[in-house]
């Protein structure tokens, strides 16, 4: 049975960043294909919630092979995309500006699809941050509709 989602959206403006892809660059380094966030709309670490979004356009790298005709966001990806907040989250929270990478991730699970012209909105909850490792629930929601749950585990690299 899915979670309840961990953070109300609809008392958010998800069409407004309040952090925008410029300053998400200032502290993310990933570039090109592997660039997986378009912004973020919440970054509260008194709550310990962050929500960001990554649009989905028919030009990101895996349209053309992941199912020809019919592409769907492969799960990595999304997982990628929800690291990515986690890491966000870990550097602006710590100042902290080692590399967080992948310690692992559990407890997955795939619970609908993305595919081009969504907006993929992900949230992280940090439940765990010390100065080597940060632990997170996250989540990723389509209109409403949760695709994705799991822990992903941030490690300093």
């Amino acid at each position: 049975m899915p979670q309840d989602i961990l953070t109300d959206l609809s008392s958010l403006d998800l069409n407004t960043p309040t952090i925008d892809i410029e300053a998400v660059r200032a502290v993310i380094p990933h570039r090109y294909e592997m660039e997986q966030l378009s912004g973020i709309i919440k970054f509260d670490p008194e709550h310990k919630i962050i929500v960001g979004y990554k649009d989905v356009s028919t030009s990101e790298f895996w349209v053309r092979g992941h199912i020809p005709g019919r592409p769907l966001m492969p799960g990595v990806i999304m997982l990628e995309a929800a690291a990515q907040l986690c890491t966000y989250y870990y550097k602006k929270t710590t100042l902290d500006d080692r590399f967080l990478g992948f310690g692992g991730i559990d407890k997955v699970k795939f619970r609908g699809k993305v595919i081009p012209g969504d907006k993929l909105i992900l949230i992280a909850k940090n439940k765990e941050l010390r100065s080597r490792r940060a632990i997170f629930d996250t989540q990723g929601v389509v209109n409403g509709n949760l695709v994705f749950e799991g822990i992903i585990i941030g490690m300093v690299v």
